[in-house]
């Protein structure tokens, strides 16, 4: 008699095709292996059931709906796998928990912001070292390009082509490579940078474009605990969602700006949007568009234009 395979193997099954099909699944895939584990520690034996997935969802006390929802959704992308051998697999309905996801307003900086955070940045210790070099140069870089930071700390030196004046960003989140043309002034200070990088670190092995006080590739974790702490000494407190600003919303800022200095120069915004998309690396142009609505100013330069034209076709048809 077979023995009935462990929740464990079918989701390292799973996961192992979808990965040769060339999705990373690095949260989902923690989730789903959290959730077997989870389904055999309780003893479940046999296939998904809704009751098993959606106790499991819930367990993390807390958190919001959202992140429930976003848990369901994981098993439900393996349930319906699993149904196409089992039958007995029972598949979370779409929405059962409610709304996986929810889009916040992002901060948009504004110069002020931008230069004080700079400001912060450059007067960070130790006192003649490479760190605070390195956090303007890469705080600049993510507000002039709305790279994700992600992408900025993967960055090789081959990467960065400061002749040409283009980065390279490898497998980005959707797993596709692009090209990102700089203006001159980051190419200036990407290229200031890098010398002064290799005269504090002329014999790392470290490869990666940035690099911490000890000459290694700049972190993650670090970024994030010292970007904290330069909101914490600029005095920048929560919004009204609970929020204060974040890295990734140096990308929002840097559409935004983007989008309004087209409107304000009267540019036909819809055939640029997608050339910005694709500098993004936005795989829908709609992910694209969403910006439109996240700040008022661009709400009413869009309105504005709209006004504009309804009065010329009124005009016409007189």
């Amino acid at each position: 008699m077979t023995a009935t395979p462990t929740m464990v193997a079918l989701v390292e099954e799973y996961l192992a095709l979808r990965r040769q099909l060339g999705f990373a699944l690095h949260s989902p895939g923690q989730q789903l292996l959290g959730f077997a584990r989870y389904a055999d520690g309780v003893g479940h034996r046999g296939p998904v059931t809704v009751e098993l997935a959606v106790r499991w969802a819930r367990l993390p006390e807390g958190t919001r709906p959202s992140w429930w929802a976003r848990r369901l959704q994981f098993v439900r992308g393996f349930a319906q796998h699993r149904s196409l051998f089992d039958p007995g697999t029972e598949i979370p309905p779409a929405g059962l928990l409610g709304p996986s996801s929810r889009r916040a307003t992002p901060h948009i900086y504004s110069e002020t912001e931008i230069a004080a955070l700079l400001r912060a940045a450059g007067e960070l210790g130790p006192a003649g070292g490479l760190r605070p070099h390195t956090y303007v140069t890469l705080l600049g870089l993510l507000i002039t390009t709305g790279l994700r930071i992600s992408e900025a700390l993967r960055l090789g030196r081959d990467d960065a082509d400061l002749h040409s004046g283009v980065l390279t960003v490898q497998l980005t989140k959707f797993r596709k490579s692009r090209l990102v043309p700089l203006h001159p002034s980051t190419v200036l200070a990407l290229a200031k940078y890098a010398r002064r990088r290799d005269q504090h670190h002329p014999h790392t092995s470290a490869r990666t474009f940035f690099l911490n006080e000890l000459g290694a590739p700049l972190g993650a974790s670090g970024v994030a605990s010292t970007f904290d702490a330069l909101r914490g000494k600029l005095g920048w407190t929560k919004n009204r969602e609970g929020r204060r600003p974040r890295l990734h919303d140096m990308r929002h800022t840097m559409a935004v700006r983007t989008l309004l200095r087209w409107y304000r120069e009267g540019a036909e915004v819809d055939r640029k949007m997608p050339a910005l998309s694709t500098y993004l690396g936005h795989v829908e142009v709609s992910d694209t568009y969403w910006y439109l609505t996240a700040v008022p100013e661009l709400m009413a330069l869009t309105a504005a234009r709209f006004q504009a034209y309804r009065r010329r076709s009124l005009g016409r048809m007189r």
